[in-house]
């Protein structure tokens, strides 16, 4: 199996190399990921400028763009073998609820979506993560299984792992993605010119996070894996749209 394993965090974060040794051990893998924190950059592709590609002594390519950037030149030619599915992370950070609308470590899970099987964006839960090698474990648990799993095309599994040693983690739940409350207001800053500059403020508290969410298995030692789909389509309200525009022209 070929991985292209890529993160948001940057080329030099310590969860992609976690995660590219423990993967190396049971995969062909390429590594291809921001060349500096593109955390938050959600799906976003630099389309105003041509982008930098360069091969480290380690062999990881780093790119001068997001996440999705990476993961685009990563399927489509930059290397000479194409990837059989993309592994992202691993995230020194959660990826919970509401998180994922923003996350690039699921945009670049994302990106693969259009490749022979589920993509993975792995997250570790915690504020100053130490246990990357569990995030790892998990990773490779999953990948002995990935070809049995019978899932819908273009599914990206959202993986979240507390930051636990491995054996103190009590196993997996499958979950639906919790909600958060609203952040925090932008804090105003003046620079030394005397211009108003801002900065956005942390993320809301979980609000909607009881048992089947993934907040709720994190926070109970679990690991929490669910499934998203690119297709956002709101198709329950087909019927009150076509109730709504009857009769109009």
């Amino acid at each position: 199996m070929r991985l292209l394993i890529s993160n948001d965090d940057g080329v030099h974060a310590p969860g992609i190399h976690a995660l590219a040794r423990a993967l190396a051990e049971v995969a062909e893998i390429q590594v291809i990921a921001p060349d500096r924190n593109r955390s938050g950059a959600s799906n976003s592709l630099t389309l105003d400028r041509p982008l930098e590609a360069h091969r480290l002594d380690n062999g990881f390519v780093c790119v001068n763009g997001t996440p999705t950037d990476c993961v685009h030149l990563g399927i489509s030619g930059l290397f000479e073998s194409r990837p059989d599915m993309v592994v992202s992370g691993i995230n020194a950070g959660a990826n919970l609820g509401d998180d994922v609308l923003y996350s690039g470590t699921v945009a670049a899970a994302m990106e693969g979506r259009y490749l022979k099987m589920p993509a993975l964006a792995l997250s570790m839960v915690g504020s100053n993560i130490r246990h990357y090698q569990s995030g790892a474990a998990i990773a490779c648990q999953l990948l002995s299984r990935i070809s049995a799993v019978n899932l819908a095309p273009r599914t990206v599994l959202n993986i979240n792992v507390p930051d636990l040693p491995l054996e103190e983690i009590k196993g997996v739940h499958i979950t639906r993605l919790g909600h958060r409350n609203l952040g925090a207001e932008p804090v105003k800053t003046v620079c030394p010119r005397g211009q108003e500059r801002y900065w956005i403020a942390a993320v809301g508290n979980a609000m909607d996070d009881g048992p089947g969410t993934d907040f709720y298995a994190v926070a109970n030692g679990y690991v929490s894996i669910t499934p998203l789909q690119a297709d956002m389509t709101q198709y329950s309200g087909f019927d009150n749209l076509g109730e709504w525009l009857e009769g109009m022209a």
